[in-house]
């Protein structure tokens, strides 16, 4: 796989599969936030309260953080051709489903369900690492993640005027119907064009199923550590629901014990994966550190995390700091989003040429002064420099995306689908964290807030050590396979 050239206008070989999946990671977007720039329309036909918009908004991701790690898993056993063409048809059903709905209940249920296509993602991240060396993968990944990730964008710039094509009260259904029958025909494309592996490679698989394979105990007690925030960001959604009148009291007390015996049942499961390391030590060649999937998950809760959360409030902020209108500060904030065209590339293709660890330090800093600078601006600023700095800074949050994902897949080849699950889950409850913050304090301390999350992401990534040397794998005949990281 090393041989082809890195040609973006290509479409044969490594190419194709780079173009094919940060094309189906485009449409997983798409679905997913379809309904956003929608909202207004979907709420006068159907006369939803304002606790019910924001109810759908939070139905959207709640799905998310355990659909990423479960996707992930599955990946890794199946492969992310199957994977990823089944999330693309199955998801379309409740994209339908959303589409035809006449009640609040009807549109709640198919909001909850429409979250597990944002693990897309994960799947993409194990094809490209199958496909493209250790020198290339920064810059490969980092287009699949941006030029993916601009789907969001992508929906809120089209399907407003697809709706007023179609016209009428039912404008609105047929834009999201559009989406839900893009994803169900390009699961047919995905299935029909790309495979596994290039010809003759070995696709590795975790030797045992249903949770993270670790090498040590230690690792095993961290991993375990590193689960709990996911299940607390699930009990954090449940009180939310509570406080706007979703849920009642009792109900959110029931999901509490529910996710409580769930974190104990998961514990037990991976202990179950990994008892043999209670006995006997894993051969050399085989271990990991798990530290490095710890440090990349804290990297990407400030990175990613902050991201969707600034993309949620920025627009109200503009509107608020500069007195703009809603559109004009929508297309003023959108300059944040936009930068993930060039900068997640961007900071994989850094992440190439001058080292994981090197790059990672410098963005995560460039990012805590980023969101500094941010937490300065008022209205005694013009609003050149105001957008200025929002660009500047979002170019560190989306390159340091990119850098995060050039290093995941260099930690254990088979493992890589999971790996991915649970980095790209913490950017979910990053998400959910900064966004909670917000709804208790000024725009301005928010930033604060996020910057102090970036000096302890900085502290942290000292630990991290820069991948070198090669990945062993062995496969199911007991060949070993050095998969070269450098």
């Amino acid at each position: 796989m090393g041989l082809e050239k890195f040609n973006i206008l290509a479409f044969t070989g490594k190419m194709k599969i780079l173009h094919l999946s940060w094309i189906a990671f485009f449409i997983t977007f798409v679905v997913w936030f379809n309904a956003a720039p929608l909202l207004i329309a979907i709420q006068q036909e159907l006369g939803l309260s304002a606790e019910q918009v924001k109810t759908l908004l939070i139905l959207n991701v709640a799905l998310t953080i355990p659909a990423r790690v479960t996707i992930g898993m599955l990946t890794d056993k199946y492969g992310p051709r199957l994977v990823y063409s089944l999330l693309l048809a199955i998801c379309s059903i409740p994209c339908f489903i959303f589409a035809l709905a006449n009640t609040f209940e009807q549109l709640a249920i198919a909001r909850f369900l429409l979250g597990f296509i944002g693990a897309g993602f994960v799947v993409g991240i194990r094809m490209v690492s199958e496909w493209f060396p250790a020198n290339e993968l920064g810059t490969a990944e980092g287009i699949y993640g941006g030029w993916g990730n601009f789907g969001s964008a992508a929906a809120a710039f089209t399907l407003p005027t697809v709706a007023v094509m179609f016209g009428g009260e039912d404008g609105w259904r047929y834009a999201v119907a559009i989406t839900g029958l893009m994803s169900l025909l390009f699961s047919v494309v995905y299935y029909a064009n790309v495979t596994d592996t290039p010809k003759g490679a070995t696709y590795f698989r975790p030797k045992k199923g249903g949770a993270m394979e670790v090498t040590s105990k230690g690792d095993f007690f961290l991993l375990l550590f590193m689960k709990l925030p996911m299940y607390l960001t699930l009990a954090l959604l449940a009180w939310k629901l509570l406080q706007i009148g979703m849920f009642t009291e009792q109900s959110t007390v029931t999901v509490y014990f529910a996710l409580a015996a769930l974190y104990v049942l998961d514990s037990w499961k991976t202990y179950q994966v990994n008892k043999d390391i209670f006995v006997k030590d894993v051969p050399k060649i085989e271990r990991y550190k798990f530290k490095q999937v710890a440090v990349l998950n804290v990297l990407y809760f400030s990175t990613f995390g902050s991201e969707l959360a600034v993309v949620s409030m920025l627009p109200l902020f503009f509107a608020t700091t500069f007195d703009l209108g809603m559109a004009e500060a929508g297309m003023v904030a959108a300059s944040y989003a936009f930068m993930n065209l060039m900068s997640r590339p961007g900071g994989g293709w850094i992440s190439d040429r001058f080292g994981r660890k090197k790059t990672l330090l410098i963005l995560t800093a460039g990012l805590a002064v980023g969101y500094y600078a941010m937490s300065q601006i008022t209205a005694t600023w013009s609003l050149p420099l105001a957008i200025v700095t929002a660009m500047v800074c979002s170019f560190f949050v989306q390159a340091g995306e990119g850098a995060v994902f050039a290093a995941v897949p260099l930690i254990k080849r088979r493992l890589t689908g999971q790996i991915a699950g649970m980095t790209g889950a913490y950017g979910n409850v990053g998400a959910v964290f900064y966004l909670t913050i917000y709804s208790m304090v000024s725009a301005q301390t928010f930033f604060y807030v996020i910057a102090v999350t970036a000096i302890f992401g900085f502290v942290t990534l000292l630990l991290m050590e820069e991948p070198s040397g090669h990945i062993a794998e062995v496969d199911e005949d007991g060949q070993v396979t050095l998969i070269n990281v450098n």
